[in-house]
């Protein structure tokens, strides 16, 4: 990470070719421009080209970065992808909402074209997924949750009881019985709480 500088909304930031667009900023004939008053953040990702970010405070430095493991909760969905607000980093909660989307073939490893969302997801869900593109101040993050340890952590039946995992792929309601589809996640023991 560079150095934090201040800048302005229009403040041209770099070229297209030294950097990538990251959040609060957009890119216009070749160059990066700066979309808020804030810090310009650098970071680099490898071999690709550092991401440039702009953000309103120091301590909203925390944003959501490609690998990181996010908490959120399902807003929408539809038969393509499920809408998500991501609330969590790891541990650590966001000052601002950020918004997400995980596409249909992006719920599971295996088996992709057989996923149906509605028994994935459902609206009020928390899930942990990962994120495994950038989003933009139009776009949302693009997250995944094809690993057995990210899914649905927490969800409700419509009794209005949380429910408890019996499988990958269901939960039950302990005062119906009723059982619903999701894609559950074998959640880690880092994630529980004593």
């Amino acid at each position: 990470m560079s150095p934090l500088r201040l800048c302005v909304p229009g403040e041209k930031l770099c070229s297209v070719d030294d950097c990538r667009a990251g959040t609060g900023v957009y890119q216009r004939h070749g160059y990066i421009y700066s979309s808020l008053a804030g810090y310009v953040l650098k970071k680099n990702e490898g071999e690709e080209l550092p991401v440039i970010s702009v953000v309103r405070e120091t301590e909203a430095q925390l944003l959501p970065d490609v690998g990181a493991i996010v908490t959120c909760k399902v807003t929408g969905i539809n038969s393509r992808f499920a809408k998500v607000h991501i609330l969590y980093v790891g541990s650590t909660p966001l000052k601002d909402r950020f918004r997400g989307t995980i596409r249909k073939e992006d719920v599971r490893e295996s088996e992709k074209d057989k996923v149906d969302i509605h028994k994935s997801f459902r609206p009020g869900d928390i899930v942990l997924a990962k994120v495994i593109s950038l989003g933009d101040v139009q776009s949302t993050y693009l997250l995944t949750t094809a690993e057995n340890e990210l899914g649905v952590v927490v969800a409700h039946s419509e009794a209005g009881a949380q429910m408890i995992p019996i499988s990958w792929r269901e939960m039950q309601c302990p005062q119906t019985n009723a059982k619903e589809f999701r894609k559950v996640a074998r959640v880690q023991p880092e994630y529980l709480e004593a």
